[in-house]
């Protein structure tokens, strides 16, 4: 079994209630009961959470459902939790947080540098793949949201502690760089400048020499044997090419604010000289079988449609490796050189089976032992708004470069130039434009396909980074308005308000919901919860005055105002995205 990857939040009140109501159904109830539906409260509901227990045990008890409700409720009226329960419905039990407790809360939460975030335990070394461009080809769309998704998730382990090892997996090794090595070597020779500015073009007219030349591609496929035989030419042309696309991935990483380096970049060719052993190791182990003239491992529980036993290709019919022999030696790589506990895959939903099966045969060799976490982190496609896959208007895939520049671009138009310098302005347009699609793609669940709208992704209403920045922005002026009193943290909070509670109470879920995030490798529970507490905020912000408060009161305000700000700041940083403190 794996080991949690987030710590739990003291002021977790959902699972506190949940626990004591089940100890309660038990003592009072003799009722044995491991989850007792404790949920947050529906929006059109009374309290702050709610239980269906009451419910659920009736037929088990041949009880009446709302006197069971009242007799949990009676024995959950001691609890330093919350208030007097009330029952509602047919057998609903709610509950009240205490206000003490949510004023504890927040003194604590805002004390606290890290939140009351603590780290996890025991600290794992996560290996986490993401990323993956192929080398000599532009990042498009595609690559967004392996690159985003992985960030996120590399920021939020980190924040737990744990020892989290980046591998940029490139595709840089293969039959495809037999083309792009001999075009590269015929065009020097030829006298033409094989200097490589663009690398779409460079791609594209390899790819024409090769489909329309055969005596080309016969030179080309040479070109692969003399590559992986190690030929000194080949190989410095083929550093050249990765050289120059690992200079243009870091400038898009740069730009995205994305912690990918260069020693981060391991590609297939990483993993070459590691492949025979694999077929050794495999084939000592009795794991290896022929089919069709090929070695290939065949997992136990995978099968074709026709009911055959799906094979992993571990040395083709050639005698030539594939993109299964590269993976194998790198999962073996991962656990037994770099330790891994545990290893994240943040690819595409369409290589589910793939992974699974990988996953598979990684446990039949013996290189994972019980406690080892492989995970597929899944997710779907960036479509236009018309729902098919995002593409240009003339059908193309787009690039990367450009759908940033047209979002920075967008960004800008927002910004009021009368209020803001040149350069405020730049930096600004780049922080919302940029802030905007990384929020728009971690703002839901990755599993899905999600749709990608400008409009809506810049907008200042609704879930979006523009409007989690603008809530950051205001907190800062309020801030700057107020001035900043570090012994604030020590004044008393006072919550005689209800949107003073609703923050109280939002700002107390900030650790349960980063730990749900983390463990469920899910962003979205943060972003989710970021939006809810701007949106709190907001309400909070009308209907509480600070000016003109008596001095307490306007601490206490204050001090809810600061700890949402810092909170949004914390939160916004784990998603990768800007906070500025101007807008």
């Amino acid at each position: 079994m794996s080991q949690p990857l987030a710590s739990q939040s003291p002021y977790d009140l959902r699972r506190r209630l949940d626990d004591e109501l089940a100890q309660a159904a038990s003592d009072g109830l003799g009722a044995h009961v491991e989850d007792a539906a404790v949920r947050v409260s529906p929006p059109d509901q009374e309290g702050d959470f709610q239980s269906t227990l009451a419910l659920r045990l009736a037929p088990e008890l041949k009880r009446d459902p709302g006197e069971l409700a009242t007799r949990l409720a009676d024995l959950m009226s001691q609890s330093e939790l919350c208030d007097q329960p009330t029952v509602s419905g047919k057998g609903f039990v709610n509950f009240h947080v205490s206000s003490p407790l949510l004023a504890s809360a927040v003194s604590a939460i805002a004390a606290d540098q890290r939140l009351l975030v603590a780290p996890a335990k025991p600290r794992q070394r996560v290996v986490l793949d993401y990323g993956s461009p192929n080398v000599a080809k532009e990042m498009h769309v595609g690559h967004l949201r392996s690159t985003i998704i992985g960030d996120s998730l590399r920021r939020l382990l980190e924040h737990y502690g744990h020892d989290v090892i980046p591998q940029n997996h490139l595709g840089d090794w293969g039959t495809p760089f037999g083309m792009l090595v001999e075009h590269m070597i015929e065009e020097s020779s030829a006298g033409r400048d094989s200097a490589v500015t663009d690398l779409t073009r460079f791609y594209q007219a390899a790819r024409q020499q090769f489909e329309s030349d055969e005596a080309f591609a016969e030179r080309a496929r040479q070109r692969v044997v003399r590559l992986q035989q190690g030929d000194e030419e080949s190989l410095r042309v083929w550093r050249e090419l990765r050289g120059v696309s690992e200079h243009y991935f870091q400038g898009i990483y740069d730009r995205l604010g994305v912690g990918l380096r260069e020693a981060d970049n391991v590609g297939e060719s990483f993993y070459n000289p590691m492949l025979e052993s694999v077929v050794d190791e495999l084939s000592e182990r009795g794991l290896l079988s022929e089919s069709d003239g090929a070695l290939c491992m065949f997992p136990p529980g995978f099968t074709a449609r026709d009911g055959s036993p799906m094979p992993i290709i571990v040395r083709k019919r050639d005698g030539g490796f594939n993109y299964d022999t590269t993976d194998l030696a790198a999962i073996r790589y991962r656990l037994r050189e770099l330790g891994a506990d545990c290893i994240l895959y943040v690819v595409g939903a369409p290589q589910g089976l793939h992974f699974e099966m990988l996953f598979a045969a990684a446990a039949l060799a013996g290189w994972t032992h019980p406690d080892t976490d492989l995970r597929h982190v899944a997710f779907g496609s960036v479509l236009g708004e018309d729902g098919k896959m995002l593409r240009t208007r003339a059908g193309k895939t787009v690039k990367l470069t450009d759908l940033l520049d047209e979002a920075v671009a967008r960004a800008g138009g927002l910004l009021d130039e009368r209020a803001l310098g040149s350069a405020d302005r730049d930096s600004l347009g780049e922080a919302l434009g940029i802030g905007a699609i990384k929020y728009a793609d971690l703002s839901s669940d990755r599993v899905r396909d999600y749709t990608f709208a400008f409009d809506r992704m810049l907008s200042f209403e609704g879930n979006t980074a523009a409007y989690l920045q603008y809530a950051h922005a205001r907190v800062c002026s309020l801030l700057r308005r107020y001035g900043q009193d570090p012994e604030r943290v020590h004044c008393e909070v006072l919550l005689g308000t209800s949107e003073e509670r609703s923050l109280a109470l939002q700002l107390a879920g900030f650790g349960t919901e980063l730990a749900a995030a983390t463990e469920l490798l899910q962003p979205y529970k943060l972003c989710i919860y970021l939006h809810e507490l701007a949106a709190r905020f907001s309400k909070f912000y009308e209907a509480c005055p600070i000016g003109g408060s008596e001095e307490g009161l306007m601490a206490s305000r204050l001090l809810l105002a600061e700890t949402v700000g810092r909170t949004i700041r914390v939160g916004l940083d784990l998603l990768g995205i800007e906070a500025p403190e101007r807008l």
